[in-house]
């Protein structure tokens, strides 16, 4: 959409302070904004974690704690000033006039009642109408969100859904009076490539029939190019550029703008493939960032593998019944077979429930396998022993997906990294002190922060010390499970980065599991791409992300945000569908399944 200055917006935001009362003092974090949205139209305000840009859009919708939060400036909606309104035509005004999408969708969910009852309830607080109007126009606004069999789900419970479903019961409660802006605050940052895809097709089409404005908050540059007509970007409290998008991404001027720009992976933007290629090192202080460094390629495909995954099996009992009778099983991996070579990265890829994580921790022996092989140095580790398990954990070691939740608060990041060392005997406390400030510097920090807690780093720091956590133990496997995917880009581009230096340095074998392709293309020499617990095509990443072969692993690669603005008018055109149930019946027998061979390294199953 172009700019029509003669069109009055339907949201004009007018040097925007918000300040925060920190030790008796009012700090701002958001600093003289000023931004407008037309009518059908949809601004990005895009920004890193701490730029302000979620603090702007819980401003506009004066969802800050009053006695501790202070906004100045003018928000203008439909006309009104909104600053000036009392709480209750407020309350009046969001949902009806404004209504606001949040990233994570079970958190604004009730669990105790059902996805009807919280809609109609929507419609009752304001709109007049009878209960059975409002079931009748909840299940209309099912359908329009694109829920499969609508009506059937009025009466089913918030956890009977998938993430992505979840998502669009928000948009359909977002919706339900028809408001002329819709806030969505980073609405698919916690979904996977595929269902991403599908609530922004969903967006664009709403948009288009009901004429809704959107504000989208994100800091995904490639969702940015997908759904914006106009982005600002924030940094640090301030708007350091706006404009049209097709602007902001073919001639930014900010040199933070387009130090943003160029950490954001583009599918298919390093071939030839020969192997990982890092992320360019960002500076948005001093301006663009340094040319993508290649990192050797290491592997020796002649060696022993370190790793041998042979035929593994995880099946979960499901009871249910006043006597806790089994009902069925969930057939979380199905015959996973996979090889590891020093010094190489496999990345295991699929949607949420396909069976990744639960690999990772049968290979850890977090959990216990029904059967299979794991062979670590041609070690059987499903036949370890306590003792000797402990043993065997010192060459594999696992990073999770959060490293605030993976470090305890009340211990020091020092004594968090030694711990293990000194656990398992590996040396003095004094080695071990060594061993921490060297580990600190090896990941990137300073070897006084050893005397640190975990609240006081940064999310991309927590990850560093985990990383750090990880090394004491001197392996030569890593299992990192999405353990990039909460970062910010230019932060998670320096994770990466780093993982990839420490892999070139020390020999180490990344099993990488994600779900975002792009990145997976940067980093991996071989890919296996999960569906339903069971690895449907594994191969080198040229041949997975050149020649795939089957269905669903072109459906992943068709789904990734492309960071062209000329293409935000575009379709996916995916279909609404919900990742299959694993759940069997108790006697339910797998099938065989085959596999074709494409060359030596890419099999294909049939």
């Amino acid at each position: 959409m172009t700019r029509n200055d003669a069109v009055k917006p339907v949201l004009s935001v007018e040097n925007l302070t918000t300040s925060f009362l920190v030790e008796g003092g009012w700090k701002p974090v958001v600093r003289n904004i000023s931004f407008t949205v037309d009518p059908g139209e949809t601004v990005a305000v895009v920004g890193e974690s701490g730029s302000g840009k979620s603090v702007t859009s819980l401003s506009i919708m004066r969802l800050l704690q009053k006695d501790t939060s202070r906004i100045e400036g003018r928000i203008m909606l439909n006309g009104r000033d909104i600053l000036a309104l009392d709480e209750p035509i407020m309350r009046q005004v969001r949902g009806s006039e404004v209504s606001m999408i949040f990233q994570e969708p079970m958190t604004s969910l009730n669990p105790l009642f059902t996805i009807g009852e919280q809609i109609s309830e929507a419609l009752i607080c304001h709109k007049p109408m009878s209960r059975e109007e409002a079931h009748a126009e909840t299940i209309r606004l099912l359908e329009r969100v694109r829920i499969p069999s609508a009506s059937s789900r009025f009466d089913e419970y918030p956890h009977r859904f998938s993430g992505g479903m979840r998502q669009r019961v928000m948009i359909a409660m977002a919706l339900a009076a028809r408001p002329k802006l819709l806030i969505a605050d980073e609405p698919t940052t916690a979904l996977d490539v595929t269902i991403q895809g599908q609530i922004l097709d969903l967006i664009k089409t709403l948009q288009q029939e009901e004429g809704t404005s959107v504000l989208f908050i994100t800091h995904d540059m490639g969702v940015v190019a997908e759904i914006a007509d106009r982005t600002v970007v924030m940094f640090r409290g301030d708007a350091v550029e706006s404009g049209p998008t097709s602007e902001i991404f073919h001639n930014s001027r900010h040199p933070y703008t387009r130090a943003l720009l160029s950490a954001v992976p583009m599918l298919g933007s390093m071939k030839p493939y020969s192997r990982p290629l890092r992320f360019p090192d960002l500076d948005p202080k001093t301006g663009l960032p340094e040319e993508p460094i290649v990192s050797p390629d290491t592997v020796d495909h002649t060696a022993p593998p370190v790793l041998e995954v042979k035929n593994l099996i995880k099946r979960f009992d499901i009871h249910a019944g006043l006597l806790g009778r089994l009902q069925g099983r969930v057939h979380a991996i199905e015959n996973v077979n996979l090889t590891l070579q020093p010094g190489e990265t496999l990345s295991l890829v699929g949607e949420s429930g396909c069976g990744k994580s639960t690999t990772a921790r049968a290979i850890m022996r977090l959990i216990a396998p029904q059967g299979g092989s794991v062979k670590v140095d041609g070690e059987e580790v499903l036949r370890l022993d306590s003792k000797a398990l402990r043993q065997m954990r010192h060459k594999m070691q696992m990073i999770f997906q959060d490293p605030f939740a993976s470090l305890n608060p009340r211990i020091r990041v020092g004594e968090a990294i030694a711990e293990p060392y000194l656990e398992h005997r590996m040396g003095t406390k004094v080695e071990a002190r060594a061993k921490v400030a060297d580990l600190l510097q090896r990941v990137g920090l300073q070897p006084d922060m050893a005397d640190r807690f975990p609240h006081e780093f940064s999310g991309g720091q927590r990850q560093r010390v985990c990383i750090a956590r990880a090394l004491a133990m001197d392996p030569k496997i890593i299992v990192a499970d999405e353990s990039v995917s909460a970062l910010d880009v230019s932060i998670k581009a320096q994770v990466i980065n780093l993982m990839l230096e420490l892999q070139a340095s020390l020999k180490l074998a990344y099993l990488f599991i994600s779900h975002d392709m792009a990145v997976v293309e940067r980093v991996s020499h071989r890919v296996a791409v999960m569906y339903l617990g069971e690895i449907v095509e594994i191969g080198k990443r040229s041949e997975i992300f050149e020649n795939p072969q089957h269905p669903y692993t072109k459906k992943l690669l068709s789904a990734v945000p492309i960071p062209d603005p000329e293409r935000r008018h575009l379709r996916h055109m995916m279909e609404v569908e919900e990742l299959k149930s694993p759940m069997r019946p108790v006697d339910y027998v797998p099938p065989r399944r085959d596999y074709r061979q494409l060359s030596e390294h890419h099999f294909v199953q049939t």
